[in-house]
């Protein structure tokens, strides 16, 4: 029996068309290898009859994955009743973990927009775009205030898992995203723009092909915007990236009115740290 297999608790995969459909086969033959294991796959698209939920199970000698549950919502509505539930579980969703689409939206940074505005209701949360863009070869604001990055100059193959060696360029891949957001973070703030975070989910290649973060990872988020904003106002960079590709965000949040308002603005934080806000 191998020691080494990789545990979940929840698998949550954003769509059920084509590459939903791919994420479950190459989940299956990890699970065939021994090299992962999940008690559960929830497979989030608004359409009840995606392709995962009109194609016949492909299972593979050793498969011991449970078959995924399709749940027919729009993605925003499904995560906000995902984190709510997760927030209260605590220990019991640590070992939970997503599987993002490549052509999803901003979905972590739009439910950290979304608990802002429920923490503070009497704040200005707005998304602003970055005030200067940041030293990486590809970009492109989009008009909701998005930054998209990546590395490459080339289409990069759909199944690519990163490599340390770049299967286009045969050499070396010398650059990771995570590292280049906190780097202008940390110069944005040398230049005085008062930035927090950066908060960064990385989507890493786990087995077979797949990406994921975890769950843990986007609670802990909320929690830094809700300390970084409890008394002031605040900018938090927020990057939903892989080592070549990213998508980043700024979350601002407005002055509290006051010293009442900062009391129980404090109050709500701590409430959010225990999952009850």
């Amino acid at each position: 029996m191998r020691t080494d297999t990789q545990r979940y608790g929840t698998i949550i995969i954003v769509g059920g068309g084509c590459y939903g459909s791919y994420y479950v086969r190459q989940l299956r033959r990890a699970s065939s290898a021994g090299a992962l294991a999940c008690e559960r796959i929830l497979v989030v698209d608004r359409d009840p009859a995606c392709r995962v939920a009109v194609t016949p199970a492909d299972r593979a000698d050793g498969d011991a994955l449970p078959h995924p549950e399709v749940v027919a919502r729009e993605w925003q509505a499904f995560f906000r009743d995902y984190f709510a539930l997760a927030m209260r579980q605590g220990a019991a969703a640590a070992r939970d973990a997503i599987v993002p689409s490549p052509l999803m939206p901003h979905l972590m940074f739009e439910w950290l927009v979304e608990r802002a505005r429920e923490r503070w209701p009497a704040r200005s949360i707005e998304t602003r775009a970055l005030a200067r863009a940041p030293s990486i070869p590809w970009q492109h604001p989009a008009p909701d205030g998005t930054h998209y990055v990546s590395f490459a100059e080339w289409t990069c193959p759909i199944n690519c898992i990163e490599p340390a060696l770049c299967p286009v360029i045969r050499g070396p891949r010398t650059w990771t995203m995570p590292a280049a957001v906190r780097a202008y973070a940390a110069a944005e703030r040398a230049r005085g723009h008062d930035l927090a975070g950066p908060v960064v989910f990385h989507c890493r290649h786990r087995a077979y092909g797949v990406g994921m973060f975890d769950t843990r990872d986007v609670l802990a988020a909320d929690r830094l915007v809700a300390e970084a904003g409890v008394d002031a106002a605040v900018e938090v960079l927020v990057g939903t990236v892989s080592h070549c590709h990213g998508a980043l965000s700024i979350l601002a949040v407005g002055a509290p009115a006051g010293d009442g308002g900062a009391m129980r603005e404090m109050e709500l934080a701590s409430s959010t740290r225990s999952g009850t806000a």
